[in-house]
């Protein structure tokens, strides 16, 4: 039986994929799983529907990233920190980095924030990833 699958399944196929599989394991394990639809012609319209959708849904966040990148590299992020001769006590995290975004009404995850440890006084670039290859420049000076 051929089906469609409608999940990853390690080892087995991929969103999307169209693979051959025995009869009893289409329908007692994938199809009942949820994982998988029996090809049909409603199936295959299913499928081609959903790829029309998730390329335009694609195209919006790609767009709303590359918007978001011009604002961020706008920005420069100031951490006033305790130093004695140029030598900075502490260092400045991501989660830091992502707390002060957010006062400035950003919604950028920790997770997206390069990690980098940030212990001397002066002017960093943090690369931050807005989308799958989408990547912005944020700048943080300490003194």
């Amino acid at each position: 039986m051929q089906v469609i699958f409608l999940k990853d399944l390690k080892g087995q196929g991929k969103k999307g994929e169209i693979k051959e599989v025995s009869d009893g394991y289409a329908i007692n394990f994938l199809i009942k799983k949820g994982y998988a639809l029996k090809k049909t012609e409603g199936s295959l319209n299913k499928l081609k529907e959903q790829k029309e959708n998730d390329k335009i849904l694609d195209e919006k966040n790609r767009e709303e990233a590359l918007k978001l990148k011009d604002k961020l590299e706008k920005v420069t992020i100031n951490f006033k920190v305790k130093s004695k001769d140029e030598k900075m006590f502490g260092s400045i995290s991501t989660k830091q980095i992502k707390e002060e975004l957010s006062k400035l009404g950003y919604d950028i995850d920790k997770k997206q924030i390069e990690s980098i440890t940030i212990n001397t006084l002066g002017m960093h670039i943090v690369k931050i990833t807005l989308y799958k290859d989408i990547k912005g420049d944020l700048k943080v000076h300490t003194e």
